[in-house]
């Protein structure tokens, strides 16, 4: 093989190219498919042998590729190979990829295949980036951006960590005028060549800890499973075109700005909850406001949309909007655009969604809160609370949210494996609120439990919140099937049916 794997892109000779596709869910089928269709050889691994997968490695082998599907598939990389393509959420330790990086082997993820299959040649194209990561808030923002782009007329879509997989995207016969593109940490740990002609990380708070070790003590600059986690964060602010645009209540937001790489002529464009100084976009009474993206910005704003234009004005979804708008607009989006494609924007179910409203309590299903820092968020939007909470902790501690929403708290429901986690951050922060725990089996009906503490614990004008802080799978297939429970649970007490 002489071909420079580095150089290689969409008008590059794959055949002879032998790819290891690491991983065959979605992304993983999209990056073997194109590949193959490119002329590559392709082998994909997977430890997994579902019915879907099975139906997808049969017809991606009747074009020639060799899929292996079974426990074990992934401990050895075959001896020929060229490049390895992994899919997100593979740790730089697994052995496949380890066994890479020990034979200087290129590793790149999907996100990295697709910027270099991006069609550089014909008039107009590529489409341009328009990034989103964060802890919290990727998928709202960029589904909201997809709105504004759609509203001003653009050929668009939402991609990456949500929707179409990227590399779908860029090798569509009808090219995109941009995509609105959602990172996550995993995703831009094996990005290197990315340049975005925008880009946002909303927030930095602990996640994903469990996919990061902390480095030796003993090793210079060694960094903590946190630096690691927000320094793959940050890389989607490197070789940014145009606006880097960051959260003014997060400092680790601007701190990565001021240290990234980026184009000559590229801006730093702060958000805010707060009135905006000139070059930020921020709120002035009941309006969202742009003063970074006019003319007159050292002594006006332009206005882009109301309060109440928005599906919900709790404080993290106002922040989303306005840095889905800030991208927008550094995009050259008009601000009618803008208003048109946040008020007609619905977030996915399962994000602050209402429930039901009895006796004076409302119930709210916001089950895709799966980290503290989402969790806190989502208790700061209500007064009186009553927290249902647990499940997967990831390695998250929970001690700063309880400190911070601890008056807001009328009680707390505990459930799930790393429940004690959070009784434990209760004790040390809040030790006079009720705690009932209802423990993580999964016989019965638990969230008919919950629903039961939690009823016993609200009063009239207090909101039931479901916000655990924690992935699902311990006890639920997924978030969502976590908050369907809750509100199935919720809609049988009130009627009073099974």
């Amino acid at each position: 093989m002489t071909t420079d794997i580095e150089g290689l892109d969409r008008r590059s000779d794959w055949s002879g190219v032998r790819v290891v596709v690491a991983g065959f869910g979605v992304s993983g089928y999209a990056a073997a498919d194109n590949l193959l269709f490119l002329g590559a050889q392709v082998t994909a691994l997977d430890e997994s042998t579902s019915e879907e997968k099975a139906e997808k490695a049969q017809l991606l082998e009747t074009l020639g590729a060799t899929v292996r599907l079974e426990p074990g598939a992934t401990a050895t990389l075959p001896d020929d190979v060229d490049l390895v393509v992994t899919s997100p959420g593979w740790r730089p330790d697994a052995p496949l990829l380890a066994q890479a990086t020990d034979r200087q082997i290129p590793v790149w993820g999907e996100v990295e295949l697709a910027w270099r299959l991006r069609d550089t040649t014909s008039p107009g194209q590529p489409a341009p980036w328009l990034a989103v990561t964060g802890t919290n808030g990727k998928t709202t923002t960029v589904q909201m951006l997809q709105s504004i782009l759609l509203a001003a007329g653009l050929r668009a879509a939402a991609v990456g960590n949500v929707g179409l997989p990227i590399v779908e995207a860029v090798m569509d016969p009808e090219p995109y005028d941009v995509l609105a593109v959602e990172l996550s940490s995993f995703q831009l740990h094996y990005t290197s060549s990315m340049s975005a002609e925008s880009a946002v990380v909303l927030n930095v708070a602990e996640d994903h800890l469990d996919w990061y070790d902390d480095e030796p003590d003993d090793v210079p600059g060694a960094r903590t499973g946190m630096d690691q986690y927000a320094a793959d964060k940050a890389r989607i602010y490197e070789r940014v075109q145009r606006a880097c645009v960051y959260n003014l209540a997060d400092p680790l937001t601007e701190r990565m700005v001021e240290r990234a790489d980026v184009v000559e002529g590229a801006r730093a464009v702060g958000f805010t909850l707060g009135m905006p100084a000139a070059g930020n976009v921020g709120v002035v009474e009941d309006l969202l406001v742009d003063r970074a993206f006019i003319e007159e910005r050292a002594t006006s704003a332009a206005e882009l949309c109301t309060l109440d234009d928005l599906a919900s004005q709790a404080p993290h979804f106002v922040a989303n909007a306005l840095a889905a708008a800030a991208l927008a607009r550094a995009h050259g989006v008009s601000q009618q655009a803008v208003r048109d494609g946040l008020r007609s924007f619905r977030p996915d179910g399962h994000r602050i969604a209402h429930v039901a409203v009895a006796g004076g309590v409302t119930w709210i299903d916001d089950s895709k809160a799966t980290n503290p820092h989402a969790a806190q968020s989502s208790l700061a939007a209500y007064e009186h609370v009553v927290w249902v909470a647990g499940g997967l902790a990831k390695g998250a501690r929970f001690d700063d949210l309880v400190a911070a929403v601890s008056g807001r708290l009328r009680g707390v429901v505990l459930l799930g494996r790393d429940r004690q986690v959070i009784a434990d951050a209760l004790s040390r922060h809040a030790p006079d609120v009720p705690v009932i725990d209802v423990g993580a089996d999964e016989t019965g009906d638990p969230m008919g439990r919950v629903v039961d503490a939690a009823a016993g614990l609200a009063r009239s004008g207090d909101t039931v919140l479901l916000a655990p802080g924690c992935a699902s799978m311990d006890m639920f297939a997924n978030y969502g099937a976590r908050g369907d429970a809750f509100a199935a649970a919720v809609h049988r007490r009130i009627t009073g049916t099974d």
